[in-house]
C-alpha cells in the first residue's frame, strides 16, 4: 500500500509533545490538540509561501500573524476613544501603560 500522507503532517514526536502539554484543566484535549495541529500547519503553510515569494516573505509574514499592540499603542488607542467613548477597560488600560513608567 503506498503512504499517501498529505505533506503538511505533523511527525509522531512533535504531535506526542502537544499530547503531553495538554491542560486538563481547561477546553477538551481533542480541541487543545486540534488547535495545535492547525496553528502548526498554517504556520508550516505560510513558512512555504514565503520560501516560494522571498522578496514579499516580511510582508507576509507581518501580514499574516501580526503581533499585537503593544501596552503604549493601547493605551494611546484607548486615550483617543476616550472623549467619545470613554470606557472603564481603556481606563485600566492607561493604568497600566502609566504604571510601567519609571518615576
Amino acid at each position: 500500500m503506498i503512504n499517501q500522507q498529505h505533506p503538511i503532517t505533523p511527525p509522531p514526536e512533535l504531535v506526542e509533545q502537544w499530547y503531553d502539554a495538554i491542560d486538563n484543566q481547561s477546553t477538551s484535549w481533542k480541541q487543545q490538540l486540534a488547535t495545535r495541529a492547525a496553528q502548526w500547519g498554517a504556520d508550516q503553510e505560510l513558512e512555504a509561501c514565503c520560501g516560494e515569494l522571498p522578496y514579499f516573505a516580511t510582508e507576509l509574514r507581518a501580514a499574516r500573524r501580526p503581533k499585537p499592540p503593544s501596552l503604549k499603542e493601547q493605551a494611546l488607542e484607548a486615550l483617543e476613544r476616550m472623549d467619545q467613548f470613554p470606557t472603564t477597560e481603556d481606563k485600566v488600560t492607561i493604568l497600566r501603560a502609566l504604571e510601567q513608567l519609571n518615576d
